[in-house]
């Protein structure tokens, strides 16, 4: 494995009746076998243009072209991806750590309720922290008119009693319904929603008597100095995935059959799919800890503290943060606790 540059010559492909031909640094046919089938086991997409391919079998990217829409795209070695990964999911940990903090430092700025900078980011990370948003792009809302919590308009929540509707096309323009449950947001949103003056944008702070809209990097600074961590918006629904799908299959008997284990985790995924607004390979491979796959299937859980599920934790947390949280850091970390048990009692079930 080798980091490469892909401004450096690399091998580039030409049309070439119905398919392609591939052509070395200096422009010659590519006409060696073992070349040909690494190019081809790409899969590059046949409408990428000014395509690039790494001229060696370990680099970290092997590929990347222009797709339809003008924007750069990269096809990265496998290994790579596998240790990017586990990057990841490590960063996420630092990440869950942070929490408790972050969260008494939100209630903090929450309580100022003069609709400050302040303030409304502690309402957007109120909202990343329950609501499972996408921060959204403000290039992508002009230019494909699809939404995150950084770009809504006000149009696209609604407010019922302490319940809060969010309804707007989300990424590839997909319409994506979300409720949450917070009463002291809910006030929040209900006055800025009803705001005179700025834009038509839900999130707005005051600031010198004008509104001032907040932006998708106001949110990312305000997590980095209240965790004092690398830490994004991302966070969120990757640490929120891995958690849902601790607790579903926590709530799931273990069937004996290994076939019968891996129906299960597919159940799961496509749940937290559905939480998330992605489709199940997505939430599988891009947000949900693998590593509470590998404990389910080892016969470990967070089955422990199920009961918790049903109280209110501190600092506004709601039923699945807290003491569920913490063993689940505690399930991914590897860790020896109290916290952890068998799920319920294995089931004997015919593959």
């Amino acid at each position: 494995m080798r980091r490469v540059d892909c401004s450096t010559p690399g091998l580039s492909r030409r049309k070439r009746g119905r398919g392609f031909v591939y052509l070395d640094p200096e422009g010659d046919k590519v006409s060696d076998p073992e070349v040909l089938q690494r190019v081809h086991e790409l899969v590059i997409p046949p409408a990428w243009e000014d395509v690039w391919i790494c001229p060696y079998p370990g680099g970290h990217i092997q590929a990347t072209g222009i797709d339809q829409k003008g924007r750069k795209q990269y096809l990265y070695h496998p290994r790579w991806r596998a240790r990017r990964d586990q990057q990841k999911f490590d960063d996420m940990v630092v990440f869950a750590r942070t929490l408790p903090a972050m969260r008494r430092r939100v209630a903090e700025d929450l309580a100022r309720g003069d609709l400050s900078f302040e303030h409304v980011l502690a309402v957007a990370v109120r909202l990343l922290d329950r609501g499972f948003f996408r921060i959204g792009s403000e290039d992508y809302a002009v230019t494909n008119e699809s939404y995150g919590l950084a770009t809504m308009k006000k149009r696209h929540c609604r407010v019922r009693g302490d319940q809060l509707l969010f309804d707007y096309p989300a990424k590839h323009g997909k319409r994506r319904v979300q409720a949450v449950l917070d009463p002291e947001l809910a006030d929040v949103l209900c006055t800025l929603k009803k705001r005179r003056g700025g834009g038509d944008e839900l999130l707005a702070f005051k600031a010198g008597g004008r509104w001032r809209d907040v932006r998708s990097p106001d949110i990312n600074a305000y997590l980095k100095e209240v965790t004092g961590e690398d830490v994004s918006a991302k966070d969120f629904r990757t640490w929120g995935a891995t958690v849902l799908a601790a607790v579903g299959l926590a709530v799931t008997p273990v069937p004996e059959s290994k076939t019968r284990r891996k129906r299960a985790i597919t159940r799961v995924v496509k749940e937290v799919a559905y939480y998330l607004g992605n489709t199940p390979a997505v939430a599988r491979a891009s947000y949900i800890d693998p590593r509470v796959f590998d404990r389910y299937e080892d016969g470990v859980s967070i089955a422990g503290v199920l009961p918790a599920l049903g109280e209110e934790g501190t600092d506004g947390e709601t039923a699945i943060q807290g003491d569920v949280e913490a063993a689940v850091l505690v399930l991914v970390t590897g860790e020896d606790s109290p916290m952890l048990a068998p799920p319920a009692a294995p089931v004997a079930l015919a593959a």
